[in-house]
């Protein structure tokens, strides 16, 4: 399924989409907002590069991020739910890593959490090791990745729906 599709099957199940990213700072919503017409289907897009603006913006618990770091599955987690909660919207994305250049022993570059949540779905979240592709590669390996996490969504929620 290309963006394209991937719109057209937000629309046919009419679901709002937002993303929630910081590492690939907006080329999620991006892709989508790309493609005309998806002002249908495409909310909004919280781009929280910073703890504070994921404190701010989605509500991700400052405990949180003391415990585990921005770069984790339960802050992933956290700014998928926030953004459901903070949008209009039936299906969120979000996506937190080291892009690079860095990263450490504990978190490598190229380490990359992802979190999908939607209306009557339970929440998701996988990290994905990319390596150290360099941050170009790794910010488009997960734009691509989160696109198809939004793809499965949609899968999910047209099962729900019965089609």
């Amino acid at each position: 399924m290309n963006v394209t599709d991937l719109l057209d099957e937000a629309k046919r199940l009419g679901v709002m989409i937002a993303t929630a990213e910081s590492c690939t700072g907006g080329m999620v919503a991006a892709a989508l907002t790309d493609i005309p017409g998806s002002s249908a289907v495409v909310e909004r897009s919280f781009v929280t590069y910073t703890n504070r603006a994921k404190q701010e913006m989605l509500g991700v618990k400052p405990t949180t991020l003391d415990a585990v770091g921005a770069v984790s599955e339960e802050v992933a987690l956290e700014m998928a739910e926030g953004a459901l909660a903070h949008a209009p919207v039936h299906l969120t994305v979000s996506i937190t890593g080291i892009a690079g250049p860095g990263g450490s022993e504990f978190k490598p570059e190229g380490r990359v959490c992802f979190g999908l949540a939607g209306s009557g779905l339970p929440t998701t979240t996988e990290t994905i090791e990319f390596g150290a592709l360099g941050r170009d590669q790794v910010r488009l390996a997960a734009r691509d990745h989160a696109l198809k996490l939004l793809q499965t969504g949609l899968s999910r929620i047209a099962e729900n729906q019965g089609g």
